[in-house]
């Protein structure tokens, strides 16, 4: 998707540790604009697939999700990465590793929220190793749901997480797809 490079390319920063930096318009500041045309973007490239519901892990895909939950018309699930009080004891629930973060969260969805009939796209801001995917595939799958696919804004193809998923049989579609970066700024896309 080009207008989401084209951000990536101003607004970006690339960090030490393989860390690409998009909080003033993705996930801590959001430009509702955008990302309301990256939630049409999905609606196109799964519009055959039936989704009723969406599906994120908390908390930097929420917003993404929930544009995606209004163009598909569907509710919107998030995995939570801790179990509250307010939450009852009937889960699912799986071990995440997270690439930024840098450790492991025990990820919940209550029993009431995802069932055999859900067809579920997870929706999220970035793939890196696919930890979070197949963490939120087997929650889907704990339901006897089917996950259709999974919507990325931006992939790092370079840590090879999306091509794994992609040869087990997921469908993933990101909208821009990052081939290389480096500490000086410089970004590369995969179809540059």
């Amino acid at each position: 998707m080009e207008l989401l490079k084209q951000r990536i390319r101003s607004d970006g920063k690339v960090l030490p540790g393989g860390i690409l930096k998009v909080d003033s318009f993705l996930n801590h500041q959001i430009d509702p604009m955008l990302l309301r045309e990256m939630a049409q973007e999905f609606g196109r490239l799964f519009a055959d697939a039936g989704v009723n519901k969406v599906l994120t892990i908390e908390a930097s895909g929420i917003a993404m999700a929930v544009m995606a939950g209004l163009e598909f018309g569907c509710p919107v699930v998030f995995a939570k990465k801790s179990k509250t009080r307010n939450i009852s004891d009937e889960l699912f629930s799986v071990e995440v590793p997270s690439f930024t973060h840098g450790n492991v969260n025990t990820v919940v969805v209550s029993k009431e929220y995802l069932h055999p009939e859900d067809r579920v796209l997870i929706v999220d801001d970035f793939l890196a190793t696919g930890a979070a995917l197949v963490g939120l595939k087997a929650l889907v799958e704990q339901a006897g749901g089917r996950v259709v696919g999974a919507g990325i804004a931006v992939e790092k193809a370079f840590q090879g997480g999306g091509d794994k998923l992609r040869e087990d049989g997921l469908r993933v579609e990101s909208l821009a797809r990052v081939a290389s970066m480096d500490d000086e700024g410089g970004i590369v896309f995969c179809d540059d």
